[in-house]
């Protein structure tokens, strides 16, 4: 992952750790000292948020540990991958878009960053420009022509 998307999830997992739980364990003290826990719905719904919120630390917590950030100058600019902005043209509509193949973890399609795990971008890895490739999603199959790759 980049630099960025590993200092975001650090930023994220150090509020959810630090803002989140201790909101989370306040309330749920609250709603335990109102009496009967069985017939608590407030107790059961702080139980509930207490549990999901665990869940999303111990993933993000999961993802840091096992990330890797690279270094993005030692890549091959002439090849679709990793990190690499990509123009493409839909030859059916002869729309152009431009993406950046991100992790999945990264991905937004509103910035133009799309997952590495997408259809179109499994359909264009380790292609050059100037490549015709099929790309198979959803909605059908699109013919892709590679236009440019840069960093």
């Amino acid at each position: 992952m980049t630099q960025e998307c590993y200092d975001k999830l650090v930023a994220e997992l150090k509020y959810l750790e630090t803002v989140e739980y201790p909101r989370v364990k306040q309330e749920l003290v609250e709603a335990r000292e109102k009496g009967d826990l069985s017939e608590n719905f407030e107790y059961h719904a702080a139980k509930r948020e207490q549990g999901k919120l665990l869940g999303k630390i111990r993933f993000k917590q999961r993802v840091l540990e096992h990330a890797r950030v690279m270094d993005t100058s030692h890549l091959e600019s002439d090849v679709a991958g990793l990190f690499r902005k990509v123009e493409i043209t839909n030859l059916s509509n002869s729309m152009r878009m431009t993406y950046t193949i991100v992790n999945p973890h990264e991905a937004n399609l509103r910035e133009g960053k799309i997952s590495i795990k997408s259809p179109i971008a499994e359909a264009i890895l380790g292609k050059k420009a100037g490549d015709i490739v099929e790309a198979q999603v959803p909605s059908g199959t699109l013919i892709l022509k590679i236009e440019s790759i840069s960093l």
